[in-house]
């Protein structure tokens, strides 16, 4: 009898911490959640972020908490959620890159990328194919006859290394059979500038900060690297109406959370993240900034994860990027 006593206990246990455990995901949340951002404060992730997580502590009846900690091409937010305690109050707002392409882009990542819980797709951005303005090209044929006459000698700038922007450029070269250089730059600003000034002959750029340029006739937009036209831009190509085949290229933000949350927290993030893009606020917010709204399953989100790692993890090795 002495010995089923503590069999008996543990049972009791057991029975008394399966129901608060789900109760722990039905209260979910009871305090402030905090969502680190992988890109300083303003950056497009940032945006987006307080636009959603405005309206999830609206929802959710709690405070959701931005903690801004840009660097490493996203990486030091990543490594911290990472670490954090899977219980659904520390999640991660990112670009692609800390979850797809760092891990081939870099030496070392002090976390698995493949490990963190997907919750849901915020946004995704269209890219656009932006030059200057005395190119000698003023549709995608024009352009494409003129890069290739002139193998290696179209300067394309870039974000950094490793950036969607630098990564599509190789993509086009790959895709379209063409030689340009790469001229690398710190950030969205610098290369810009000197895409206006004419130091450089294209980008491969978002569409938001593209269109201000091309409205302001300080450059053009030749085409959309989407599927479909967009509707900020109806009279321009997309890539494959001007002959490029296999040429998408986009970007998104996405809110993770650390390897094990529970899956009950982790859908009632994401239903509730549903919810808001189907805001006719929200929906005009996105639309002043020429966004798309993201939205589907967590499973929806690991696919365009594994999809895009496998994608641009080729073009990386393909192009010999070399790793940071």
């Amino acid at each position: 009898m002495t010995r089923i006593l503590p069999l008996i206990a543990a049972g009791a246990a057991l029975l008394i911490a399966a129901p608060a455990h789900a109760q722990g995901a039905a209260d979910y949340p009871n305090k402030a959640v905090k969502v680190v951002v992988t890109v300083p404060a303003g950056g497009g992730v940032d945006t987006v972020t307080r636009i959603i997580t405005e309206r999830l502590r609206q929802k959710l009846g709690q405070p959701f908490v931005i903690e801004n900690r840009g660097g490493a091409g996203g990486n030091i937010a990543a490594e911290f959620v990472y670490n954090s305690e899977p219980d659904g109050y520390t999640l991660m707002a990112s670009q692609p890159a800390p979850i797809t392409t760092n891990v081939v882009l870099y030496k070392k990542l002090n976390f698995d990328p493949t490990k963190f819980a997907p919750v849901a797709l915020m946004s995704s951005i269209p890219n656009t194919l932006l030059v200057k303005n005395d190119l000698p090209a003023k549709t995608v044929q024009e352009f494409m006859a003129y890069v290739k006459a002139n193998p290696g000698k179209l300067n394309y700038a870039s974000q950094g290394p490793g950036t969607t922007s630098h990564l599509t450029a190789e993509l086009f070269n790959k895709v379209a059979g063409t030689k340009m250089t790469h001229v690398p730059y710190k950030g969205t600003g610098p290369a810009l500038n000197d895409l206006v000034a004419g130091h450089v002959d294209l980008i491969f750029m978002q569409l938001e900060s593209a269109l201000r340029l091309h409205q302001g006739g300080k450059a053009h937009i030749l085409a959309v690297t989407t599927e479909k036209r967009i509707s900020a831009l109806p009279n321009i190509p997309t890539m494959a109406e001007a002959g490029v085949k296999d040429f998408v290229s986009d970007t998104w933000n996405a809110i993770s959370a650390p390897p094990g949350t529970p899956a009950a927290i982790v859908n009632k993030l994401n239903a509730a993240i549903n919810e808001v893009l189907k805001m006719p606020e929200v929906a005009e917010h996105f639309k002043k900034l020429n966004l798309e709204p993201g939205g589907g399953s967590p499973q929806d989100m690991a696919k365009v994860v594994k999809s895009d790692t496998d994608r641009w993890g080729a073009v990386i090795r393909e192009a010999k990027v070399p790793q940071i």
